[in-house]
């Protein structure tokens, strides 16, 4: 069954304990995910407190971050989702998504209604990939996918 989490305290402490986990074992979120069974930014998310894990997949990674049975179990219900406290943000690389939103998100608002209508993109039926790539003028390049769904708005 299904169940959901209200405590936010309680899914912060076990964030904090997971991570910590993760940097005393000197482990990298790939490595997680691979024992997970799924992708690394969905893994990633959820052992940040944003989604829940299937049961095999909590199970998996509460034994390699050496987390007990409660936490495994914490790692399967639905979180409190929102990551970002209200405000604008204050650390510099989450500042910068802000930041890309402030300046493109009427482009990106304005490109999606004239290419698909109303609607939205969903951030249920989505996928996350973020790669490395050599910048030819020097240095590198963050390219991120952001790969959702898009959802017609249906009068009724």
């Amino acid at each position: 069954m299904v169940h959901a989490h209200f405590d936010t305290a309680a899914r912060q402490a076990l964030t904090a304990a997971a991570v910590e986990a993760k940097v005393r074992r000197d482990l990298t979120w790939q490595q997680i995910a691979d024992v997970s069974g799924l992708s690394v930014a969905f893994t990633t998310a959820a052992v940040l407190g944003q989604h829940p894990l299937p049961k095999e997949a909590a199970e998996a990674v509460a034994e390699l971050l050496g987390l007990d049975a409660d936490a495994a179990l914490l790692l399967q219900t639905v979180p409190v989702r929102g990551s970002i406290p209200g405000g604008i943000p204050t650390d510099p690389t989450i500042y910068r998504f802000y930041e890309m939103l402030q300046v493109y998100g009427t482009t990106l608002k304005a490109l999606v209604h004239e290419q698909f209508g109303d609607g939205i993109i969903s951030a249920i039926n989505f996928k996350l990939d973020v790669q490395k790539v050599a910048d030819p003028e020097g240095g590198e390049r963050a390219v991120i996918t952001l790969d959702g769904k898009y959802l017609p708005t249906k009068p009724f």
